[in-house]
């Protein structure tokens, strides 16, 4: 094993706990600002197009994952496939998704816990969680994807316990009552909410596909993969869609629209504000924010080291420690992680609040990926068709092509919705690039073997 090789130790549950752990965060919050925009009916009509969309994706990605199994994940693709050019389009979205995540997950860690001590300043249990996530991520990997493992299953249990507490309150009337962008019919104000809602609706998915980024730390990944991945996408989208329905349900939603803690103030409307269920929601829900924070601090570590490793980034980001995780790249996603933070009332985007705004930057970089991993898995296929895939995309090519028109149809949505942050996404991407190419000028591009 060479200085700047991964060490592969996790099987097909821990994977499936990264898959899912880096997702379930959005279940607990972010989600709830598209109730703002659609309403509960149009948000739910924007969440099933998503849905669509990430299962589509998911079962094409897996066969790029499988078939190149490379930390950088849609970097090593979209290197293998279009070249240069692609590989920094798809590495520098893909950090974009992951480094701006985390700040939105901290920044809810610090709401959760503001409701157990409401004298903590959120800001800063968020600094705090980054030191503590970033700590046991240089610690090792698999000391890193066991913990993930147990609180992703914990996340879970706590969001069916969420829907079993909530049921008895649940009332369908509540749910549909201005459900089309607050109208009680469906009308073009509804339809235009449906489709400005898409940011919001990602995140109950977003960055599932980060489980590829461990793909060489994964035991036998042309097996271990696929199952974690299937069994990923069928458990969040089953979450996502209990989780804001039973919500929806119980008293007024437009109360819970725009805040950091929607579960636990729907739950606070059955059963007040000082029974058990309400402090156990508090506290084990703070499991499934540490779930996705920390396994998404994971996912950004492993694109900086890919990126350093093939001459992207400089190469000391590539650097291991002497636990055999990329440390450097570790506290680098965290640096900017916590300069956001710190700008928490003193940047306005579009009127929206830190996490909305930086839920928005992470999905537009996501939904770039999405659309240039699709484009690497056709041209793949006809470029290299005896490249060995273990998983083959079934329906191919309807079932990426769907991903593929749906990725840019939510692209467009969320170009003409959030122009300001958009033109932030384009300068963040043309600076990297830019930085890229220089380090690029000092040493060879690393080629991708499959």
């Amino acid at each position: 094993m060479t200085a700047s090789q991964l060490k592969p130790t996790l099987g097909t549950l821990h994977l499936w706990g990264l898959a899912v752990g880096l997702v379930i965060s959005g279940e607990y919050f972010g989600w709830s600002y598209g109730w703002g925009t659609a309403g509960t009916l149009g948000f739910l009509v924007t969440t099933l197009m998503v849905a669509v969309m990430y299962t589509c994706f998911i079962f094409s990605f897996t066969e790029l994952t499988t078939a190149i199994p490379n930390a950088g994940g849609p970097f090593a693709y979209s290197l293998r496939a279009f070249g240069v050019t692609g590989g920094m389009i798809a590495g520098l979205a893909t950090l974009i998704e992951f480094v701006f995540a985390p700040p939105a997950i901290a920044m809810a860690i610090g709401a959760y816990l503001n409701v157990q001590y409401p004298s903590l300043d959120p800001r800063v249990a968020a600094i705090g969680a980054y030191i503590v996530f970033m700590t046991l991520n240089i610690l090792g990997v698999s000391i890193a994807a066991t913990f993930e493992l147990v609180v992703t299953v914990l996340a879970v249990a706590e969001l069916l316990v969420f829907m079993g507490v909530v049921a008895p309150g649940f009332s369908f009337s509540n749910f549909v009552l201005g459900g089309w962008a607050g109208s009680d019919t469906f009308s073009l104000p509804a339809i235009s909410g449906i489709f400005a809602a898409i940011p919001f609706a990602i995140w109950f998915f977003l960055a599932i596909e980060g489980a590829a980024m461990a793909a060489e730390e994964a035991k036998d990944p042309k097996r271990t993969i696929p199952r974690a991945y299937v069994a990923g996408i069928l458990t969040l989208v089953i979450l996502a869609i209990g989780v804001m329905i039973f919500a929806g349900g119980v008293g007024d939603w437009r109360t819970l629209s725009n805040i950091n803690d929607p579960l636990p103030q729907a739950m606070k409307a059955v059963v007040g504000n000082n029974s058990n269920w309400m402090h156990m929601l508090v506290w084990i829900g703070l499991f499934g924010l540490v779930a996705s924070f920390h396994g998404i601090i994971l996912g950004y570590s492993r694109q900086f080291f890919a990126l350093a490793r093939a001459g992207f980034l400089p190469p000391s980001l590539a650097k291991l420690s002497r636990f055999q995780t990329p440390h450097r790249a570790i506290i680098a996603g965290g640096v900017i992680g916590i300069a956001a933070i710190l700008s928490d009332g003193l940047v306005n985007l579009q009127g929206m609040t830190l996490t909305a705004a930086m839920i928005t930057m992470s999905v537009f970089g996501a939904i770039v990926m999405y659309i240039i991993s699709m484009l690497s898995l056709f041209k793949l296929r006809r470029s290299e068709p005896t490249l060995e895939r273990s998983f083959r995309a079934p329906g191919y090519p309807i079932v990426p092509g769907i991903a593929l028109v749906l990725a840019v149809v939510c692209l467009v949505a969320m170009v003409w919705f959030n122009l300001v942050i958009c033109g932030i996404f384009v300068c963040l991407m043309a600076l990297g690039a830019l930085f890229c190419k220089l380090v690029r000028s000092r040493g060879p591009v690393v080629a991708i073997a499959g």
